[in-house]
């Protein structure tokens, strides 16, 4: 653990307040991630027989947009009380009515209660699970839509994020900067052009926002088997991707857990998960029982567009090793976004003109 890192989580905790005195600290970050997390040992157990807290240092992008974001969590397991998800969410600490975070103008902090556990699905799904995947997605989304109104707007938003990278990509230093020859810029310079096109066409903004997490990876989150075979949404932790926007910027990864191949540890970021059987399949379920419009399944491709030029393109840096990051930053405009164009999005339109 890097000597700063230490420091920075000493200082929070003793500004957090709480009297308990840290015993260990433990680093369990993702490797393939730059992000920092780490599990914190207490001397003690709290009011409910917690002795363990982790904290989520960093020093990436704006203090003030990470204070933002722990903020809308912090309202969202706040307003989830009482609802069949109000255990759902691994919690943001704070005191009252606001998240706790720490700034020191170098490095930033935010603890997190312990996440429930339950059980991992598998790799790989079978048809029944990812049936009973989308009902709960569609129950959990549901939910969202409910305590939207009360979530403040963000501001960050991806019309924002788009036009940022197109700014960077617009510089004379973009290839230098991004690490891609000039004849790669200029395409995803055009991507990032026409989805700005594509948003304004569709009138984006007026689209309803919802708070999402993004990232669905089998790591994130887990459920609860019960007598029937079935299972329910038991706990989610991870919220690096977290936004307050169209709900089908969740599908991409939701399309990819249940998928022929199904979630893996080494990947790479394809369209084509949005096509297969499986995921129409998936689509079906969901819209049972949360309906999706035509105009939303028309969007996935814009979902999986904006997800390749702002987390693997624009901040790639942020959440993949520099091997990993050059690799995706390389394949977004030779191969991923061209992919994109040849997507066949007739099968899941049947589902929703039912």
């Amino acid at each position: 653990m890097a000597d700063d890192h230490r420091s920075a989580v000493y200082a929070a905790w003793k500004k957090f307040g709480d009297q308990r005195d840290i015993i260990a600290i433990h680093d369990t970050s993702p490797m393939v991630s730059t992000n920092t997390v780490y599990r914190i040992d207490l001397d003690r157990s709290d009011a409910t027989g917690t002795r363990r807290v982790f904290a989520k240092v960093s020093n990436y992008g704006s203090y003030f947009l990470f204070a933002e974001d722990h903020d809308r969590l912090f309202r969202c397991t706040q307003l989830l009380k009482g609802s069949r998800f109000e255990d759902f969410l691994a919690p943001v600490l704070g005191d009252g009515d606001r998240p706790f975070t720490y700034y020191d103008e170098r490095l930033w902090v935010a603890f997190y209660g312990e996440a429930r556990r339950g059980e991992t699905l598998p790799p790989r799904l079978d048809h029944p699970q990812t049936r009973c995947l989308a009902r709960e997605m569609a129950e959990f989304h549901s939910a969202c839509a409910d305590i939207a109104p009360a979530i403040p707007a963000t501001s960050n938003s991806i019309k924002a994020d788009a036009i940022h990278l197109l700014d960077l990509l617009s510089s004379p230093f973009a290839p230098r900067n991004f690490e891609l020859s000039a004849e790669h810029i200029g395409l995803l310079w055009r991507r990032t052009h026409d989805f700005l096109l594509e948003l304004e066409s569709i009138r984006y903004d007026s689209w309803t926002r919802i708070p999402i997490l993004v990232d669905w990876n089998l790591g994130n989150f887990s459920v609860h088997h019960d007598s029937t075979g079935g299972f329910s949404l038991h706990s989610r932790w991870d919220y690096d991707w977290f936004r307050v926007e169209s709900r089908m910027l969740d599908f991409y990864f939701l399309s990819r857990v249940s998928s022929a191949t199904g979630d893996r540890t080494h990947w790479t970021y394809s369209p084509h998960t949005l096509t297969e059987p499986s995921f129409v399949g998936f689509i079906e379920a969901y819209h049972s029982v949360n309906p999706l419009s035509e105009e939303e399944i028309r969007f996935l491709p814009l979902a999986f567009t904006f997800f390749i030029l702002n987390y693997v393109v624009r901040e790639g840096a942020r959440f993949f090793r520099p091997d990993l990051c050059a690799k995706f930053r390389n394949d977004a405009a030779r191969v991923y976004l061209p992919a994109v164009d040849r997507l066949d999005l007739d099968p899941l339109l049947r589902v929703v003109a039912r």
